[in-house]
């Protein structure tokens, strides 16, 4: 496609590179690593939802293209080419889009959709990073409550045991910040 600006000082033209989404077939997508055309995959299907939606057997091949899709980015996450953040995206993303264009449709939004907004897989990766959150939050907590007390401690108006009250910390912590303290 050709871009024209034309000003009183003449005219520029640039050649602006366009794709169109649904010449893509699902082999060109995963061939040429294309994933992020996955989610507006249904526009190639665009003109045959009313069809899809009154019809349980073309609905059907419509459903098992999509596991086709989830089975493939399950297939690139085990080899590790995707992560399990872009492939729940992909996921997420083309769920979205696929309610937004089927909205009249209820059958292939229940179809489709439903199977697109699917329970998240609990992976030792997502584990992980529960996980990592969890002891980060607590360590955070903690560090929070030592910078705390010893703050209460240089003010010098609180005793170790109010002190232990107001912060949680044990008294043997509070005597140790203590003890630094005096150092």
């Amino acid at each position: 496609m050709k871009y024209v600006i034309v000003t009183p000082g003449g005219m520029v033209q640039y050649d602006v590179p366009i794709m169109k989404v649904q010449t893509y077939s699902l082999d060109d997508i995963f061939e040429k690593g294309l994933l992020m055309l996955i989610p507006f995959y249904i526009f190639s299907h665009e003109k045959r939802l009313p069809e899809y939606n009154n019809n349980e057997q073309k609905l059907a091949e419509l459903i098992a293209e999509y596991q086709e899709i989830l089975h493939r980015l399950d297939e690139l996450e085990q080899q590790e080419v995707i992560g399990a953040f872009d492939k729940r995206t992909i996921i997420d993303l083309s769920g979205d889009v696929i309610n937004q264009i089927a909205q009249k449709y209820k059958n292939v939004q229940k179809g489709v959709g439903g199977m697109m907004r699917g329970a998240l897989i609990e992976t030792s990766a997502r584990t992980i990073l529960s996980q990592g959150i969890s002891q980060g939050i607590s360590q955070g907590i903690s560090q929070n409550q030592k910078e705390t007390a010893l703050r209460m401690l240089k003010s010098g108006k609180l005793t170790i045991e109010e002190i232990v009250e107001y912060t949680e910390l044990k008294i043997s912590e509070v005597e140790q910040l203590a003890g630094l303290q005096t150092v």
